[in-house]
């Protein structure tokens, strides 16, 4: 009903004109309409709407709805009014929304109040850029005059780069971008990590990671680790610790993905003048304190940044932060498969073909198929929540269309499965072809490490069948990595629906983007099952990418990522101190980028020796100029 209101009030708008200046609609409809979806007012620069309310549904959730492209903007309009609640989050201390609810009842009604903010919160931008412009002024001056060296750094160098999120322990963002932080250039940035949360239990690091802790790598290669969890629940505290700090840009990595973990209040209190949505949440903030959003031009192209409250910061390469090449952990798939002991004999990582495997069960084809090999085997890997009627229904047509094969998903959640088998059994086109197509669904439960969740992808699965409008992200990386081709529908709005698109342009796959939407994305599906060759070419030329080195190719490049990474920071923090407007960025490479494995280790060592002597040196801050 929300979604219907909104939808009215805009086509309320274009018939009855704007607002007056005084902020009041001439038309009692439209106001009526603003009323019940908790519009105060529109502000024409760029069309904002500001929110009374929050809408019925969560933006996260949002992002799996299949909405027309002519209704995308619902879904910035759910994270605008999610984003107005922000700034009360931070006004409201733990439990004293339920305090005062418990009074108001006590008393038989009454409004319930909550604290006004702190005068000097949110920060202002302006303040902040004054004081730092200032800093550097007075240390050209010293300059000039001798007073310091002339290798001296400003204030503002390196650039003090925050990265907030809940999710610093065993989560999918960590498990992509961890290996981003051992390639910073100390010259450039320093790397400041706030933590909300508390690491995972030695327990389940020892015995279901096999000792592998992404937190503590984290910890090895920034520059300061901030251990924050005193401060959950009480953003002011929090914008207070990190504006102390002088960060200068801080960079948000749950979004609405981590609701009742993330930090909610911290971002609308303003505590860096530069705020920077990256990678976890796949959408608009929806929020005016949030200047930039990581993406690239295929996934955010300029005739769509109505869909989006945030100024563009393009990366070339894909904006997606993935680690897998880094990961020692992590092996490159090979042409060949592996050979089985024999049939029957136990699955092992690595080992048998997709056909062989044939996702696990004893009689995959079902009925009395024995004999019959199966033919192809399409996955998805995606929790339930991004799964859709019209994208199954594609699903049980390809099956149709592509004899002997089957269909690998994951159970995520268990409970589902009954409904999902329903619904194949009544969607399917009947006859004798269709009539046992459940049989050639299949489950996987659950790896819970990731590695292994990473690399029984090679030995199942043939290509994945992606997700739409919420693609695949950390399970489509974990799938290009195992050398499956990915299939995805390319005529989407939504930033999540176009992060496999991007992907696969950048591979070198477009072939595998169906931009004329399901029908197309059907046909290469069916394509790439029924013809050998042609499956056989995709997936040799998605191997050497994985393969390449010397330089590597720029798909799985952490650190030429990461060079571009820091470049558009540098780019948008320069921007700042001229005091110019915000404005969309984009980071262009010149010439051969590509990373070379000597490299990698120059830059790591150059990384650690500045570590180690920011450690030795207590007086770094003066040496900045924190005094003057």
């Amino acid at each position: 009903g929300v979604y219907r209101s909104v939808r009215q009030f805009r086509t309320t708008m274009k018939t009855t004109g704007s607002d007056d200046d005084d902020g009041n609609d001439d038309d009692e409809g439209t106001l009526s309409i603003r009323k019940k979806i908790g519009i105060s007012n529109l502000k024409a620069d760029n069309d904002y709407i500001l929110w009374n309310r929050a809408t019925s549904v969560h933006p996260h959730m949002m992002l799996g709805y299949p909405l027309s492209n002519d209704d995308a903007i619902l879904k910035r309009y759910s994270s605008e009014s999610m984003a107005s609640l922000d700034e009360l989050r931070a006004r409201a201390e733990r439990g004293i929304l339920l305090e005062q609810h418990q009074q108001q009842q006590r008393d038989g009604g009454g409004k319930r109040n909550i604290p006004e903010l702190p005068d000097d919160l949110p920060y202002s931008v302006l303040e902040m850029r004054d004081k730092f412009v200032k800093k550097n002024e007075v240390y050209k001056a010293m300059k000039k005059f001798g007073l310091l060296g002339s290798s001296a750094p400003l204030p503002s160098a390196p650039i003090k780069v925050g990265f907030v999120a809940s999710g610093f322990n065993t989560k999918a963002v960590l498990y992509l971008s961890h290996d981003m932080f051992r390639f910073f250039d100390p010259d450039i940035v320093e790397i400041h990590i706030f933590s909300t949360r508390q690491p995972d239990h030695p327990h389940f690091i020892e015995g279901t990671m096999r000792g592998v802790d992404w937190r503590q790598r984290v910890m090895d290669n920034v520059d300061y680790f901030h251990d924050v969890q005193e401060y959950r629940g009480d953003h002011l505290g929090l914008a207070r610790y990190i504006h102390d700090l002088q960060i200068h840009i801080l960079i948000e990595w749950d979004g609405y993905a981590r609701q009742g973990e993330r930090a909610g209040g911290l971002m609308a209190l303003r505590p860096a003048p530069i705020q920077i949505l990256h990678q976890e949440f796949l959408m608009t903030s929806g929020a005016q304190y949030i200047d930039y959003i990581i993406t690239d031009k295929n996934v955010s192209p300029l005739h769509l940044e109505g869909l989006y409250t945030e100024k563009f910061l393009w990366l070339p390469n894909h904006f997606f932060s993935k680690g897998h090449a880094m990961q020692k952990e992590l092996y490159p798939p090979q042409l060949e498969y592996k050979p089985k002991a024999g049939k029957g004999s136990e699955f092992e990582l690595g080992v048998g073909s997709p056909q062989e495997n044939a996702c696990l069960s004893s009689n995959p084809l079902g009925r009395d198929m024995d004999d019959e090999q199966v033919s192809f085997v399409y996955c998805n890997f995606n929790k339930f929540l991004k799964h859709n009627p019209e994208t199954v229904r594609s699903w049980i047509r390809i099956l149709e269309q592509v004899p002997n094969s089957i269909l690998c998903l994951l159970e995520n959640p268990v409970e589902g499965i009954p409904n999902l088998r329903k619904f194949v059994t009544e969607a399917s086109s009947g006859g004798d072809d269709s009539a046992d197509l459940n049989d050639r669904i299949h489950f996987l439960p659950w790896e819970n490490n990731p590695f292994d969740h990473q690399r029984r992808s090679y030995s199942l699965c043939n290509a994945m069948l992606d997700s739409y409008p919420y693609n695949g992200h950390t399970t489509a990386q974990d799938a290009l990595y195992a050398g499956v081709p990915l299939i995805t529908r390319s005529d989407g709005d939504d930033m999540s629906s176009r992060v496999s698109t991007s992907a696969n342009i950048v591979l070198g796959l477009e072939e595998m983007n169906a931009y004329r939407g399901i029908e197309e994305y059907e046909t290469i599906a069916i394509r790439l099952g029924t013809d050998k060759d042609w499956f056989a070419s995709i997936r040799t030329k998605l191997i050497e990418t994985c393969q390449q080195k010397n330089p590597m190719h720029p798909y799985w490049d952490v650190p030429r990522y990461v060079n571009n990474f820091q470049n558009g920071l540098k780019a948008i923090w320069d921007n700042f101190l001229a005091g110019n407007e915000i404005g969309h960025v984009e980071v262009k490479e010149e010439g051969e980028q590509g990373t070379m494995e000597i490299e990698i280790v120059a830059r790591e060592e150059k990384r650690q020796i500045a570590k180690d002597g920011r450690e030795q040196n207590t007086t770094r801050g003066n040496e900045h100029g924190d005094e003057l």
